[in-house]
């Protein structure tokens, strides 16, 4: 990847929650490139693995770690594991995340003459449950660890990963929706809390981007846009989906205290527009 610009953040030891998925693994790429040292956390060791190798065999500092990241003691773990690597962690990406079924609807609108579609009737409280614990309750959890040494060194910085949804949310995903509005509200109340300690924290909400969990809803089996796509590029006056590089950026900026160091509390979008957009 050919990065717009370069910041030096050979100071920085970077925990990245969810580092084996698209998104993470690849900003753990985009910051091992200017000279951070990288630990991938997640709970699928054997991608969080793979994800490493590619950072070290480029020339890079990285080490994948096996963690739950809903398990306190699993998240101590890991920090105990980074801590002996490289040293204690000043910098945090919560990128761990996702949706789930359960917590998703087949129609977008109710009506009293639906009755063989799943409806927000049929929602399952378990799966309502996981979402929030997957995205709020780990950012939760893992900043909690994590800060503590933060709080004890005078300075830290930690990027949040919220979404568009958390702006507007989507059609069908009630739980994903409320569950990111909760980690960019999160994000608010953590910037304050940490002032005094000299700890920014902010969060990059992406638009859409293709990734694993996403893939099935944008493309049928041959490939081919679907009607969930074209909503989507409709509302995108840059009218495509993001690449990581449209990230990269802003990930930067945000992880140089020199470039963002008055920067805090804030939650930016990076969505070609799909904020701005009214619809009409």
């Amino acid at each position: 990847m050919k990065l717009a610009f370069k910041v030096d953040l050979s100071d920085k030891i970077i925990a990245i929650t969810g580092g084996g998925g698209i998104l993470m693994s690849e900003f753990a790429k985009i910051l091992s490139a200017s000279g951070a040292k990288v630990a991938l956390l997640d709970i699928n060791e054997s991608a969080a693995r793979l994800a490493a190798e590619s950072i070290n065999n480029e020339g890079g500092n990285a080490i994948s770690v096996k963690c739950d990241c809903l398990d306190k003691e699993s998240i101590k773990r890991a920090k105990n594991e980074i801590t002996k690597a490289f040293g204690n962690v000043n910098m945090l990406i919560n990128g761990a995340g996702g949706n789930n079924p359960k917590g998703t609807t087949d129609i977008e609108y109710m009506t009293k003459d639906i009755t063989d579609k799943k409806t927000f009737f049929d929602l399952d409280s378990e799966g309502i449950k996981f979402v929030f614990n997957l995205n709020v309750l780990s950012a939760f959890l893992v900043t909690q660890v994590f800060a503590e040494d933060m709080v004890k060194s005078g300075s830290g910085n930690i990027i949040n990963i919220s979404s568009m949804n958390a702006f507007k949310p989507l059609t069908k995903i009630p739980a994903y929706s409320a569950a990111k509005a909760g980690v960019s509200n999160l994000t608010q109340w953590l910037a304050v809390h940490f002032a005094p300690c000299n700890i920014r924290v902010n969060a990059i909400a992406p638009g859409f981007f293709v990734t694993n969990q996403n893939k099935s809803l944008l493309f049928n089996e041959k490939g081919e846009a679907t009607e969930r796509t074209n909503k989507i590029l409709t509302h995108t006056p840059l009218n495509r989906f993001g690449i990581v590089e449209d990230l990269a950026g802003t990930l930067l900026w945000l992880a140089s205290d020199n470039a963002s160091g008055f920067v805090t509390g804030v939650i930016i979008p990076v969505d070609g527009g799909f904020s701005a957009y009214s619809g009409v």
